[in-house]
Order: structure tokens, then sequence, then C-alpha cells
């Protein structure tokens, strides 16, 4: 009797993607980047930010991982389901947040100190007149208010899990992208990459090193230095353990220069604004450095990305209060029930009625850098409505974004080309018109803002293994969203400037005397 033959069903070959990570200061974020340069089905988590005093700003590493690992693999696992092969991972994460860690249990041994942790601005005030001409030319900023390495080297002292480990050669250290790195090889990978060690304080710009003579200053053990790669070098392949499968880290980049490049900030000229928890302001300046001027505190020299052998510089400023204020008069004043609420109130005002708002929440670095300066709500009388209020909310955010806009091109003595922004808040349409109104520029609203920072490094990793022609490619390929142009004139526009001007000069004079950002 013959045997009976089941026929062999051709399969559909497999969509290549590229599973990318966006692992912010609040949250962690996952998703497979497609080939048309889309993102298939987002997976998010939460993560606890602690604050034990006025300075500190710390993070559970363990958390950190433990979110990124559930996104992850709820991201492989819709890929699967859709049909899509990974192919690479490319991460994206918060820039200077520190980890130390067990490189044999694998535990942090201390809470993670985030980037926006001030607690040895007192100490490093004190290094200043010897290291901030040296650290501007070379690392691109001053001394400032926030140092992993200080904070490194303070555990290793006062912290005997820490100084245990450091003795029997078990302790590791790095920012978030090497924590993750290095769990998701199964240990092997221990690197970092320009547009993360830059944000530390401890990158040499034009050499592509560390500056081992500051960090040693520091008191940091050099030895215990990440090895530095380029931002779309392979880390390592991960461990088929922990993801279930073996595919190359193929980039790695601080999640705003990742966002810069998905909103097209790849040539000078080019600039974005990610609105968020704060509101970062970056410009892309080809392959010059451009030296810090006098009048724009906080404008910083960074990497915007590393491709090969070759660094494409770029200029940031960031205000630490934009979703922030808007939640802090929803959550903890109860003034408006949402974010949204205060958009639509806000779209209902002609103007503010004579109402301010400074959104000095956390310091202010732009245009001059008062870490102690306040917030102030100013101008209010009788007539003023919830819908005035929240006009002026939002007028404050759009005024603080302008002075790093104009901070940014006073340091590189020209105007910018364009100016795309992202972020949840770019969501109102009614801050995004205000912010037109006040730049004088139009600003063209990406189309998937949410997810810039999660594509743009995953763009990186697919152009350098071939999934797209170049970078260039699949950036200009992808869709804009709605374009706003300005409607006030040149005039009315720099008399609302002047205004502004006014109203914030007394919170900086007040704050007066404190060192630049860092």
């Amino acid at each position: 009797m013959t045997p009976s033959i089941t026929p062999v069903r051709n399969r559909a070959p497999r969509r290549p993607g590229v599973l990318a990570v966006d692992e912010g200061t609040t949250g962690t974020r996952a998703g497979v980047v497609l080939q048309d340069g889309s993102v298939a089905r987002v997976a998010y988590r939460p993560i606890g930010v602690d604050h034990p005093d006025h300075d500190s700003v710390e993070q559970d590493a363990a958390e950190i991982w433990t979110a990124t690992l559930e996104v992850c693999r709820e991201a492989l696992a819709a890929a699967r389901a859709d049909g899509v092969e990974v192919t690479a991972v490319a991460l994206s994460t918060q820039r200077a947040t520190a980890v130390l860690w067990d490189r044999e249990t694998g535990r942090p041994l201390a809470p993670a100190v985030v980037w926006q942790d001030r607690r040895y601005a007192g100490d490093l005030l004190a290094l200043e007149a010897d290291w901030d001409a040296d650290l501007l030319d070379r690392t691109g900023r001053p001394v400032g208010s926030r140092s992993p390495f200080l904070w490194a080297a303070r555990q290793i002292a006062g912290n005997p899990r820490a100084r245990e480990a450091a003795a029997d050669g078990r302790l590791l250290f790095g920012t978030v992208d090497t924590w993750l790195a290095w769990n998701l090889t199964g240990g092997r990978a221990y690197a970092t990459t320009p547009t993360n060690a830059c944000s530390t304080g401890g990158y040499l710009l034009r050499e592509h090193a560390w500056h081992t003579a500051w960090i040693e200053r520091l008191g940091f053990p050099v030895e215990l230095l990440p090895e530095l790669r380029s931002d779309d070098e392979v880390l390592g392949v991960t461990d088929e353990g922990v993801l279930g499968l073996a595919v190359p880290i193929a980039a790695s980049m601080g999640d705003q220069h990742a966002a810069l490049i998905a909103l097209g900030g790849l040539a000078a000229g080019d600039a974005m604004c990610m609105y968020g928890t704060g509101t970062f302001a970056d410009a892309a300046t080809g392959t010059d450095v451009h030296p810090p001027v006098p009048g724009a505190d906080g404008v910083l020299t960074h990497v915007g990305r590393r491709e090969g052998d070759t660094t494409h510089f770029s200029l940031e400023a960031y205000c630490s209060t934009t979703g922030s204020a808007l939640r802090w008069f929803c959550e903890d004043l109860g003034f408006f029930q949402t974010p949204a609420e205060i958009s639509e109130l806000a779209a209902k005002a002609d103007s503010s009625g004579g109402a301010w708002f400074v959104p000095a929440l956390a310091g202010v670095r732009t245009p001059r850098w008062r870490p102690r300066a306040t917030a102030a709500l100013s101008g209010l009388t009788l007539a003023t409505g919830r819908a005035q209020l929240a006009r002026a909310v939002l007028e404050g955010i759009a005024h603080s974004v302008c002075d790093l806009v104009d901070g940014v091109t006073a340091t590189t003595g020209s105007p910018l080309r364009r100016i795309r922004v992202g972020g949840g808040v770019a969501g109102s349409d009614t801050l995004m018109q205000i912010q037109a109104d006040l730049i004088g520029l139009p600003l063209e609203r990406d189309a998937d803002s949410a997810t810039a920072s999660l594509r743009g490094t995953a763009y990186l990793a697919g152009a350098r293994l071939g999934l797209w022609p170049s970078l260039k490619t699949i950036v200009e390929a992808q869709p804009i969203g709605r374009v706003f142009e300005p409607a006030l004139g040149p005039a009315e526009r720099d008399g609302r400037r002047a205004e502004w001007r006014t109203v914030l000069a007394p919170r900086l004079a007040g704050a007066a005397g404190e060192h630049p950002a860092g």
C-alpha cells in the first residue's frame, strides 16, 4: 500500500523587524519597528521615582530591568503573532542615571541615582574654578550640579556592600544603557555609547574617550569605566535564555538623541523639541563642536550620534517642568481634572488676561542657570477665570521652550531650518499653536510623536544592518503630522517675549549667585 503524502504548504516569509526599547525616567516601553518605519503594538510599564529629600532622586534599578524585560517579552510575543521576525535589538535610555551592581549576583548594590539628582551640587561647586574651562572645551559641559562618578565614588567609600564588591573585583558601574545591555546579554556586554557617555560629564567629545583625569579627580576608579562603542556598533548578542532569541544589540542611544533622529534632525540646522515630563530642545550641528556663548546658560554640546568613526554633534537645552507642571496643577493642586482639560480651557481664551505662570518648579537652566529659582503664578485678579489661568499655564511653558530655542540659536549663531515636535505633551493643539506663535517658525508635529525615541534608535540599528539603504532614507520616508503656522506678526511676538523676560527676571535675580548647568 502506497503511503499517503501530506502536502507541504508554503509558509509566507516572516517580515523583518527591530525590537526597540525606550527606557525613560518614568516608564519603559518596547515595540517592534517594521520595514516601513512604523511601530507595532507598543508595550508599556511605569517605573517609580523616589525623592528621599529635596535634592536626591533615585530609582530601583531592579525595577527598571524587570519592567524592561516584561515589555520586551510582550512586544516579541506580539511580533510572533503578527508574523514578524526580530533580527536585532535597539536601546534608547534615560541618560546619566547610574547603577552600581554585583557582577556575580547581578543585583544592584544601591538605589540608582537619577539624572535629576543634585545632592552633590555644593561639593561640585568647589571644583568649578579649576575645572570649568577645561570641561566646557573638552566635554561640552561645565562641572555642573550632578555627577554619576562622584555619586559612585561616595557609594564605594560609604556603602559597605559597594565597598566589599569593589575590593573583591565584583563591582560594576554604568548608566542605564550599560545596565540593560549587561542583563540582556547575560553579563557579556559591558559597554556604553557616546550619546549616553557625554551626559555623564566625563566624555571627551573630539577624542571619543573618557576624561580620566577628571573622573579620577572625583575619586572614581577608572578601571570600572565601561568600554566605549559607537552608537551604531553591536554591543553584544542577546542571551537566548533571557529573551528567547539570540540577536545583536545593534544600536544604543540616549533617548533624546534617538528622538532627534526620528524627528529628522540629521543635518545642521534641523531641530526638535520633545515635550514630556520636561522639554528638550535639540539641534543638529553637523561635525562641528560649538562652544558655549555668554548669556545662554544651560546650552550643552552633545554627540548627536556617532556612526562608525564619524561623530555628528548637537546642542541641547532643557527645561524640567513641562508635563510635570501640568500634572502638578491637576494632581497636586486639583485646579484641573486632566492636562487635556487645561488645553481645552486654554483654547477658549483669547489671552491670559494678564495672568502669568513661570514653570520654574525645579529651577531654571536657560537663559540663566538658577537651580534654586522657584515658580510663580502672578497677575491674577477677580476677572481671572479658569480658561485664562489655563492659558497662562500653557503660555508659561511655551515661553520657557522659546528660551531654549533662543539659547541654541545664540550658540550656533544661525537660525534653525526647521523644528519638529514630539512627546506626549505635544499632543495639545493649543500649546503647539501658542508655541509656533512665540517661536515664529512653523512646527511640524510628528505623526507618531510618542514613539520617537523608540523609533530613532531602531532606524540607526536597521540602517547599520541593511534593513534600510541608509538612515536618511528611512527617516525621510516617515509621514509628518499637523503643521502649526505662526499667526503672530514679528512686532507682537517680540512684544510678548519682552513681557515674558520682565516677568521672569525677578525669579532669576532672586536665585542669583549659583553655578552653571551640567
